[in-house]
């Protein structure tokens, strides 16, 4: 992998994807995405041309898992290589933001100009909060879920 942060990354309101696991009930509100429950979801199932997504929710659920995938593989590599990154944060939340941008630019910087870096493992952590719902936040979710899934049917039409 040669580098976790993209060149153009896709922002989307300010939204983040967090690590979605059957047993929690994570709801959308304002700066958060949450997948769609009863909805095919993990990468495997989508598999094959006969699966493709048959509706918005699917959809949106398809990109939201590959999203998550490029994510924990790139923190992965950054856990991996910079220590600071593998325990709880203690550090206020702006210290903590700087930290995970200057690891990654410094990942970045020496992936570009030193020719070996050897491989790390993935390590996971699990941590997670309760996270309220809102309406509005919902409706947005909605809205975009189905705009994805229109224009997809668009190009593969």
């Amino acid at each position: 992998m040669s580098s976790p942060v993209r060149k153009d990354p896709q922002q989307t309101r300010g939204s983040y994807v967090m690590p979605f696991h059957e047993k929690m009930d994570y709801k959308c509100q304002r700066g958060f995405l949450a997948p769609y429950r009863g909805q095919r979801y993990h990468l495997q199932e989508w598999r094959g041309a006969a699966n493709a997504p048959t509706n918005a929710k699917e959809y949106f659920n398809m990109k939201h898992s590959s999203a998550r995938n490029v994510i924990e593989r790139a923190f992965g590599v950054l856990k991996g290589r910079w220590a600071i990154l593998r325990g709880k944060s203690y550090y206020p939340l702006q210290v903590h933001c700087r930290t995970i941008l200057a690891c990654a630019l410094l990942h970045n910087l020496i992936n570009r100009e030193m020719t070996y870096c050897e491989d790390v493992d993935d390590e996971d952590e699990g941590d997670s909060t309760y996270i309220e719902t809102t309406n509005e936040w919902s409706q947005w979710h909605d809205d975009l879920a189905e705009s994805m899934f229109t224009e997809w049917q668009l190009r593969n039409a």
